[in-house]
């Protein structure tokens, strides 16, 4: 009776270390935060729009995926007072946001290697993955610029960066960029 009560404890335990997830959801939080506030926090003078929060994700066999939507440039308003743009207007805004896509593709790769520093259960074969979609108001010029970018890499090749047995080439030979 005490060796099936004991079997019973060893089996419910097994249950629970195999349910466990492999990255807790407070870890994601903090990453969302930080990677807010990244955005938020960029330009003080020319911000970057965050629309919502960023949400994460751990995929099992996969690895960690990080989602933002942003507005690159908070551009002129569409008001009673001003109820529509010149073309002018519209392609300076164009070629702001044209000039921002480096700063955001920094602020995303950036958020890469923290997060792989951060997510140490996550296995080193699997991927670190930031994709940030881009806003455009339906006035908007957005011929050139990406609806979607996403940048992914192997966490190994992150922490060999951060810990500096990759250097920054290496580093940008191993991150993948997908734009859509």
């Amino acid at each position: 009776m005490i060796g099936r009560r004991v079997s019973t404890l060893l089996m419910g335990a097994l249950l629970c270390l195999a349910s466990a997830p492999r990255v807790g959801r407070s870890t994601l939080a903090h990453l969302e935060r930080g990677f807010d506030q990244r955005i938020e926090a960029f330009n003080v003078d020319d911000p970057f729009m965050l629309l919502g929060s960023t949400r994460g994700v751990y995929l099992e066999n996969y690895g960690a995926v990080f989602t933002a939507e942003v507005n690159l440039v908070t551009g002129p308003a569409i008001t009673p007072f001003r109820p529509k743009l010149t073309p002018v207007e519209i392609e300076k805004l164009r070629q702001k946001k044209l000039g921002r896509l480096p700063q955001i593709r920094q602020v995303m790769r950036d958020m890469l290697v923290t997060s792989a520093t951060a997510l140490k259960t996550v296995p080193p074969e699997q991927q670190i993955v930031v994709g940030v979609s881009l806003f455009y108001f339906s006035w908007e010029n957005s011929s050139g610029l990406p609806g979607q970018l996403v940048l992914q890499a192997k966490r190994k090749a992150l922490i060999d960066f951060e810990a500096g047995r990759l250097d920054a080439n290496g580093l940008n030979a191993s991150i993948q960029e997908m734009v859509y």
